[in-house]
């Protein structure tokens, strides 16, 4: 069934946003059928966003850790330095294709709110980005770009002042504006064709993958690793190796002060089935269905639920989910930083980590591809005051 994935995924939405979904799923699907649209699209991700990224191998990670082979997809090398502004281009270009005259976003760590501002301000679009408050202060680098970029930002306040309170009010927001505004969703999650819409626009990034992963090595790799938060650039990278069953899919998770701490965002490793902003997936939520407080170092990784695909890879085992915590993070962050002189964001180190303690355990003749989804710019202040470092 269209807007299924299995059991996950689907409408959970109030009556007056019915119509609105519709239109998007209409003129979405008539958009990706237009190769007009899409020669569009391709050109901007080319002369723009800078695509294709790099494959590269980590060589000197791959030394220090004495096991499989390493690869890096380069996203932070992106324009606006993450995997965001694939998406972000084809759903302003199909809120052009509608006529809308302003785009809104929710975003976490900040880069989904620059890239939508950064395609707003080139299209001559109005734009306002919906950040949680603890966002907003963890991230007042981001904040000061999209104000550069002409966006207006507002400081959401209610609940943990997350991500989770920025979606809330971004979708409130879109039900009282439909008419000029279009949502440009950051991540695999809400409504349908959310999840399918923002799954295709990423899907770059495995597709890409595969034909450098194949002129590199002359074959598929043993695992791909990806971040989980919301799980666009792991669904990105993903999906293209669907069907290609060697290729093991990990997502890593934000596993904080540790699952036993109860101060985590791993809702497929410690979740369970309920709802969450108008899809069916794993949340975490207590014994009465409420949503409980997430935390992660990382503030792009720190939602209650996740992509209804990813639900579905779990149930059907086609991915493995784990997770990493803060403390595992940070070191994969210094370590990257030190090895390969790349500084990778927080929510990308969780996939370094988790690759760092697999690698060892395997052949040389083994391959891992991580997907490093964005650059750590907007994380150096973070880590500055863990260390202790006033800059």
């Amino acid at each position: 069934m269209p807007g299924r994935f299995g059991i996950f995924g689907g409408q959970y939405v109030p009556e007056t946003v019915m119509n609105a979904l519709a239109e998007l799923e209409k003129e979405f699907n008539t958009a990706v059928a237009d190769e007009k649209f899409m020669e569009e699209y391709r050109y901007y991700l080319r002369e723009y966003a800078g695509r294709p990224t790099p494959l590269y191998f980590a060589e000197n990670l791959t030394k220090k850790l004495c096991g499989a082979r390493i690869y890096l997809k380069r996203e932070d090398l992106n324009h606006t330095g993450a995997h965001k502004i694939n998406n972000v281009l084809g759903q302003v270009l199909l809120a052009k294709r509608m006529g809308k005259r302003r785009v809104i976003a929710e975003t976490g760590a900040g880069q989904h709110g620059v890239a939508t501002a950064t395609a707003a301000a080139m299209f001559g679009m109005e734009c306002e980005i919906f950040m949680g408050k603890e966002d907003v202060r963890r991230q007042a680098l981001n904040v000061f770009r999209m104000k550069l970029l002409g966006a207006r930002v507002t400081s959401v306040d209610q609940g943990t002042g997350t991500l989770k309170d920025a979606v809330n009010e971004a979708m409130r927001h879109w039900v009282a504006h439909v008419d000029d505004t279009f949502y440009v969703m950051g991540s695999v999650v809400g409504p349908h064709p959310y999840p399918t819409m923002v799954r295709d626009f990423q899907r770059v990034i495995g597709d890409e993958t595969r034909a450098q992963i194949m002129e590199k090595t002359g074959r598929l790799p043993d695992y791909i690793i990806a971040c989980v938060g919301g799980g666009s650039n792991s669904m990105g990278i993903f999906y293209p190796f669907y069907e290609d069953k060697s290729v093991k899919l990990v997502g890593v998770e934000a596993g904080g002060m540790g699952l036993d701490s109860g101060q985590h965002a791993a809702k497929l490793t410690r979740g369970s089935i309920g709802v969450l902003h108008g899809m069916k997936t794993y949340v975490l939520q207590d014994d009465e269905g409420q949503i409980m407080p997430v935390y992660s170092i990382s503030a792009g990784l720190d939602y209650p639920g996740v992509g209804p695909e990813h639900a579905f890879f779990k149930e059907t085992g086609r991915a493995e989910y784990v997770y990493a915590t803060d403390e595992e993070a940070v070191n994969a962050f210094i370590t990257l930083t030190k090895t390969e002189g790349i500084i990778p964001a927080l929510e990308s180190a969780h996939a370094v980590a988790y690759a760092m303690k697999l690698a060892p355990k395997l052949s040389e003749e083994d391959i891992i591809v991580v997907n490093l989804s964005g650059r750590g710019d907007k994380d150096v202040e973070q880590i500055a005051d863990l260390m202790g470092v006033k800059l």
